[in-house]
């Protein structure tokens, strides 16, 4: 295996983009040596001394013969440096191009890290999906029905292009709902699950962080005894998801690198679960999950 490995991030100027470059710039076993920003082009690289970013085509990035890129590109519009690249190169896309690719493998590393060592295309999940999956999986057997997913985020998700989403002002004292059925990440967790997820998404003055609220109705009576206990055995080995007691806030996740799962809570029945998720949609919700991926697929400590 090699010492360090060289890397290059196309949309580095992008809120996702921007956290992986700083991520990166500390990285022990990567070195950036492309940073791609049509807007910044020729501007040093704030933390990564000697790097400036540059505006490639497709051609030109895939002549550098990365080990690594990251796409840090929106929706739909990366396709042709990925075709460019080298099948060599691991490509970890930011974007849902591909999470319901069968082609690539899907990088959620708590739950799919067999597949993702060694892989070359891999598709980052949703900030919410990830989220929200790694609440609802520990159940699986146990629920009968539709799990049903309330989701907050900080504004960030909704990505640099102007929108009534994005708009501080339009957001002010406010909390905007979206998408409310079909939403890519209710897809993502339906498939991934094995279970139809019910999504409802909203968006509110935060710049940051994410915040999911899950109801899960089961197939027998549960404790909250038992059900923490049943997340506390699924993730004691993994040190980017905690589980704890108290229900976590929106505030609670905004700059953590992984995910605080708590707020369990049953029904007088039993058959009623809810469980509270936080996270950063910008950390684990994108750029910290792209470098796990990126290191279990070079054979990295993750």
């Amino acid at each position: 295996m090699a010492d360090t490995f060289d890397v290059g991030v196309i949309g580095a100027r992008g809120y996702a983009g921007a956290e992986l470059m700083e991520i990166l710039g500390r990285h022990p076993s990567l070195t950036v040596s492309f940073a791609g920003s049509r807007e910044l082009s020729g501007q040093e690289v704030p933390g990564i001394e000697g790097l400036r970013y540059e505006s490639l085509g497709p051609e030109e990035v895939a002549e550098r013969e990365l080990d690594g890129l990251f796409m840090a590109l929106p929706d739909g519009v990366g396709g042709p440096w990925m075709d460019a690249m080298s099948s060599d190169t691991v490509i970890v896309d930011i974007s849902a191009d591909h999470r319901f690719d069968d082609t690539w493998v899907y990088g959620l590393p708590e739950l799919h890290r067999d597949k993702i060592a060694g892989a070359r295309r891999i598709a980052n999940p949703g900030c919410y999906a990830t989220a929200l999956q790694l609440v609802i999986d520990p159940f699986g057997d146990m629920i009968s029905g539709d799990p049903t997913v309330f989701g907050v985020s900080g504004y960030s998700g909704a990505g640099t292009k102007p929108s009534p989403k994005n708009d501080p002002e339009n957001l002010a004292d406010n909390l905007i709902p979206y998408k409310l059925t079909g939403h890519n990440h209710e897809r993502e967790g339906t498939r991934y699950l094995g279970h139809t997820v019910r999504f409802m998404p909203h968006v509110h003055p935060a710049f940051r962080g994410l915040l999911v609220t899950t109801h899960m109705p089961l197939a027998r009576p549960i404790s909250v005894a038992e059900a923490v206990d049943r997340l506390l055995r699924a993730y004691e080995d993994e040190p980017l998801v905690n589980v704890q007691t108290e229900i976590p806030t929106l505030r609670d996740g905004a700059g953590i690198l992984g995910v605080l799962i708590g707020g369990v809570t049953v029904s007088e029945d039993g058959v009623g679960l809810t469980v509270v998720a936080a996270e950063d949609n910008l950390l684990k919700g994108a750029a910290v999950q792209a470098v796990q991926n990126l290191n279990l697929a070079l054979g990295l400590p993750e």
